[in-house]
This record gives structure tokens, C-alpha cells and sequence, in this order.
């Protein structure tokens, strides 16, 4: 038992347990909408589309969280319009959209970055570095989740008409283009909560693993994001036990953990179908 608490005594490792925690939470409920909605790969698109906005506001206010967290979710709203504006006027899909987005952004990422001299501040960002999180680290991510979850609560009816008839939930009125604008916004607003977590490269892990395994053993949409929260704090505090024992990354071992509960979840439950 000593040994298992003995991280603990360190106030950044409590520190990290808390956000791993929140972040998972976050993740899971924004994950398990997307999966029923089948669009999970838009996360993916958008964390993508952050790297452009972090380089940027690394060439032009240089190194430090506030900038950086100011260039994410710039770079993560800009392409939540342009996707919007791409679909409604000029009549592309949706997820055709995120897909040309996703190409551009991670080139101008690219070339936006050789130009960083000193990136190690980037890649923190890039891969997730937990234990290095600091207060205002602290301070975005409770906000973050507590908005999800507030979000979640107060717009549930919309949620799941928006999630499984979106076309009947649009024809009544502004609330279903409302609801599509705050699942999109929720997106950027956990991947940039998760950017000290797990990184943009692991970023889609966050959403889509606890999703998936929570969707092995559940039937109802309520119960699904429960268990997707759940599973998501639970995958962040494995993680940071294997991080810290194991001697590895944090974020690839919030994000491996994850990885093992869905494989194992996959090939023991019962259900054949999604």
C-alpha cells in the first residue's frame, strides 16, 4: 500500500491525478456523442487543426501557456467555421470538409513549426506531458469540464435529438444548428483541455476508446455517456500509475491504457454489433 501511495506525497503527481481524471470525464462524454453520431474522426481533424494556431502564436507571442492555449483555440474555432461555412455554402459534406481542413491544417502546422527555433514548449504540446502541468493547466481544464458537464445536463433532450435524428431535431426551428455549433465547440474546448494530457497525436484516444468500451455493454444513451465518463477517468488514473512506475510517457500511457480496457472489452462481451 505504501508503495502504491507513494506518488501521492508529490503535489504535482495529485496534481496530475486530478486533471487525468477531469480529462477523461470530458473526453468520454464529448467522445460518446460523436461515436453515436458517427463522426468521431472530426476530433481528430480538429486536433489537428490546433497545430497551425500553436505554431502561429508561438512565431508571434512567443513561448508560454496563455499563447499557446490562445493559438489552439483559435486555430480549433476558425476551422469550426470554415467546415460550417464549406457545408451550408459551397454544399460540401460535412465530414468531406473536416477532411480537406485536416489536410491543410497539418501542413501549415508543419511548416508554421520548421520555423520554431527552440520547439520544446511545442512538443509538450504535441505528445502531452501531465506532470508538467501547472495552475492555469488546472484552472482550464475544471472549467472545461465543468461546462461539458453542465452542457450535457441542461441540453440532454437536445443532445439526443441532435445525436440520432438530426435532420428532424434542424427542422424545428435554430436549436438543432445551436446544438451542432456547442457539440463542435465542446470538441476543441477538450482537446485543448487534453493538451497537456495526451498531446494532439493521442488526442482522438480520448474520445473514442472510452466510447467504444462503453458501448460494448450499454444500450441507452444516458447510460452510454456515464459509463464513457467513467471509463475515461479511469483510463487517466492507469495511466499515470503506469506513467509514473513505468518510467514512460504519460500521454501514451493514459492513451495505451485506454487502448487495452477497448480491446478487452471487444473481445469479451457479448455483442456482436454496434
Amino acid at each position: 500500500m505504501d508503495w502504491l501511495l507513494e506518488p501521492l506525497q508529490f503535489q504535482f503527481v495529485r496534481r496530475a491525478l486530478v486533471l487525468a481524471v477531469l480529462i477523461g470525464i470530458g473526453g468520454g462524454l464529448v467522445g460518446a456523442v460523436l461515436f453515436l453520431r458517427r463522426t468521431v474522426l472530426i476530433a481528430d481533424a480538429f486536433a489537428h487543426s490546433l497545430l497551425p494556431g500553436i505554431g502561429l502564436a508561438f512565431l508571434i507571442l512567443g513561448p508560454g501557456t496563455p499563447s499557446l492555449l490562445i493559438g489552439a483555440i483559435v486555430g480549433g474555432l476558425f476551422t469550426a467555421g470554415a467546415a460550417g461555412l464549406a457545408t451550408r455554402r459551397f454544399g460540401l459534406r460535412e465530414e468531406t470538409a473536416f477532411a480537406v481542413l485536416f489536410v491543410c491544417s497539418l501542413s501549415l502546422g508543419i511548416a508554421l513549426m520548421s520555423r520554431v527555433v527552440a520547439p520544446t514548449d511545442l512538443l509538450h504540446y504535441l505528445f502531452g506531458d501531465i506532470l508538467a502541468a501547472g495552475t492555469l493547466d488546472m484552472v482550464i481544464v475544471c472549467s472545461v469540464t465543468c461546462l461539458t458537464i453542465l452542457g450535457v445536463a441542461v441540453g440532454y433532450r437536445s443532445l439526443v435529438a441532435e445525436t440520432f435524428d438530426p435532420v428532424f431535431h434542424r427542422a424545428f426551428g435554430r436549436a438543432g444548428a445551436f446544438t451542432h455549433a456547442a457539440i463542435l465547440l465542446a470538441v476543441v474546448l477538450n482537446l485543448v483541455a487534453g493538451l497537456r494530457a495526451v498531446g494532439l497525436i493521442l488526442a482522438l484516444g480520448l474520445f473514442i476508446l472510452p466510447a467504444v468500451t462503453a458501448s460494448r455493454y450499454c444500450r441507452h444513451f444516458g447510460s452510454l455517456l456515464v459509463a464513457s465518463a467513467a471509463i475515461g477517468a479511469s483510463g487517466g488514473v492507469l495511466g499515470l500509475a503506469a506513467s509514473w512506475y513505468l518510467h514512460l510517457p504519460s500521454g501514451a500511457c493514459i492513451v495505451g491504457c485506454l487502448g487495452l480496457i477497448c480491446i478487452f472489452s471487444v473481445v469479451t462481451s457479448r455483442r456482436e454489433h454496434e
